[in-house]
C-alpha cells in the first residue's frame, strides 16, 4: 500500500529536495563524543635503544627497505582517551589474533617526510595536511581522532632522534608513516573500543636516482580505484590492497602503472597511488591548462597535490597559465594528444614529488603525452619538483617548511 505525503511535506518543497539529495561523501565525526583524554606531549617517555643499528650506504637505500632504530606509539582507549605517548626501541607489536584491525580493516595511515637542509637541521614538509587528513581518514572509519598540533610536536621530537639516519646528500629524507589501528579483541562488528597509533620511519633516497624517468600508464576501465560516495578520498589501507592486482596486469603488458579511470564518460582520476596533473592547451585560443580532477569524494586530497596548484596559481597563473581543478576525460587527452594539445602529464605524490608520463595505452591506441624520444620530464614537473625541493630543503624559507625545535 503506497504511504500519501503529509500536508506540510506538500507545502514544504525544500524538505521534499533535501530528502532526495544523496550526501557524495560522508562527513565523518570522532569515533567518541564524549570528550577523553587528548594526546598529551608532555607525558612523553623515551627509553633508547641499546644496540644501535649501523647505517645503510646512501646508494644501497631501497624504498621502505630500512628501518630506523625507535618507534614512537599510542594507545587510545574509549573511557579514557589517549593514554601518555611512548618512544621505545622499533620493535613488533603484540596483538590478539581476534583484533579487529585484521578482520574489518580498521586501519589508516600517513606518508610523510622529513629532510635535513644544509646546516643539518631537521624539517617537517606541510605537518598540518598530513594531521588534517589522518584525522578525516581515522574518522571516517570509527578511530579516533586527535590534536593534530600535539601529534606534530612529537613526530618532530621523533624525527629530531632520528636523525642519523637522514643522509647529508640533497635527494634524501626520512620517510615517516603514521599508523592508526583498531586494537579491540572482538569478532563483533561496530566501533573500536580500543586503537593503537604508532610512527615508524625509513631513511630513503631519490626516488629516480639517475634522474627523471617517464613511466608508460595503462588506462584500466575493467577495476575501479574510488567511487561515489566511497572512501577514496581518505588514506586507508584498505584502499592499496585491492589495486595490486590490476598493477600486475598492466605490468605483464609493458607499463608501470594503472591510470584510473571511472565512469562511462572515462572521466580521469588517478594515477597509481598518486594524483594525477595533465598540461594541455585550449582548442579554440591555444591558452595553456594545468588541469587536475576535482575533490570530489573519490581523489585523494593530495599534499603533494596541493603544493602543486598552490606553485601553478603562484607562479604559472602570472604567465598566462589556466590552473583548473575540473574532471576531464580520456578522450578529451586523446583528442588533445592527436592535435599535439597535450603538453606534458605528471604523477604528484609524496614518494617521487613529481612522476613524468611518457604515454598511456588506451582502446589499442598508445597516447602521446608530450614529451620527445630523448625527455624525461616536462618542463611543468621539472619546475615543480625544482620548487618543491627548495622549500622541503630550506633553500627558500616558507611557511610550508616545520624546523623542528630544539636543534
Amino acid at each position: 500500500m503506497l504511504r500519501q505525503l503529509r500536508p506540510q511535506s506538500l507545502r514544504s518543497p525544500s524538505r521534499l529536495v533535501a530528502a532526495c539529495t544523496r550526501a557524495y561523501s560522508i562527513q565523518a565525526n570522532a569515533a567518541s563524543t564524549v570528550k577523553l583524554q587528548d594526546i598529551d606531549p608532555s607525558k612523553l617517555s623515551i627509553l633508547e635503544t641499546t644496540t644501535p643499528k649501523e647505517l645503510v650506504p646512501p646508494t644501497e637505500l631501497v624504498f621502505g627497505r630500512t628501518f630506523t632504530d625507535h618507534m614512537l606509539s599510542l594507545e587510545w582507549t574509549a573511557s579514557s582517551g589517549w593514554l601518555a605517548p611512548r618512544i621505545t626501541p622499533y620493535q613488533n607489536l603484540s596483538l590478539d589474533p581476534a583484533s579487529c584491525v585484521f578482520h574489518y580493516a580498521f586501519e589508516c595511515f600517513e606518508g610523510m617526510k622529513a629532510y635535513k637542509d644544509t646546516s643539518g637541521k631537521v624539517r617537517l614538509f606541510r605537518p598540518t595536511k598530513n594531521m588534517e587528513r589522518m584525522n578525516k581518514s581515522s574518522a571516517r572509519i570509527a578511530l579516533p581522532t586527535f590534536d593534530g598540533a600535539a601529534m606534530i610536536e612529537l613526530i618532530a621530537k621523533f624525527a629530531a632522534l632520528e636523525k642519523r639516519f637522514i643522509p647529508d646528500a640533497r635527494g634524501y629524507s626520512l620517510y615517516l608513516r603514521p599508523t592508526m589501528i583498531g586494537t579491540q579483541r572482538t569478532l563483533g562488528v561496530g566501533p573500536p573500543g580500543s586503537a593503537l597509533l604508532y610512527v615508524i620511519a625509513s631513511p630513503v633516497g631519490p626516488y629516480y636516482p639517475t634522474g627523471f624517468k617517464a613511466v608508460s600508464l595503462e588506462a584500466t576501465d575493467y577495476a575501479v580505484r574510488a567511487w561515489p560516495g566511497g572512501v577514496g578520498d581518505k588514506k586507508l589501507g584498505a584502499n592499496y590492497a585491492p589495486c595490486i592486482v590490476p598493477q600486475l596486469e598492466a605490468a605483464k603488458r609493458g607499463f608501470h602503472q594503472n591510470l584510473w579511470l571511472f565512469g562511462d564518460e572515462e572521466f580521469v582520476t588517478e594515477v597509481g597511488t598518486m594524483n594525477m596533473f595533465v598540461a594541455i592547451k585550449n582548442k579554440e585560443t591555444g591558452q595553456k591548462e594545468l588541469v587536475t580532477a576535482p575533490l570530489d569524494g573519490t581523489i585523494l586530497e593530495g599534499v603533494t597535490r596541493d603544493s602543486v596548484l598552490s606553485l601553478a596559481r603562484e607562479k604559472l597563473a602570472p604567465e598566462g597559465w589556466i590552473i583548473s581543478e575540473r574532471k576531464y576525460t580520456m578522450p578529451e587527452l586523446f583528442e588533445a594528444s592527436k592535435e599535439g594539445r597535450l603538453l606534458e602529464a605528471f604523477g604528484a605524490g609524496t614518494a617521487a614529488v613529481v612522476s613524468p608520463v611518457r604515454n598511456i595505452s588506451w582502446k589499442g591506441n598508445l597516447v602521446e603525452c608530450g614529451l620527445r624520444p630523448d625527455q624525461e620530464a616536462g618542463e611543468v614537473a621539472q619546475k615543480m619538483l625544482d620548487w618543491i625541493s627548495a622549500r622541503q630543503y630550506g633553500d627558500e624559507e616558507h611557511e610550508w617548511s616545520y624546523v623542528v625545535p630544539g636543534q
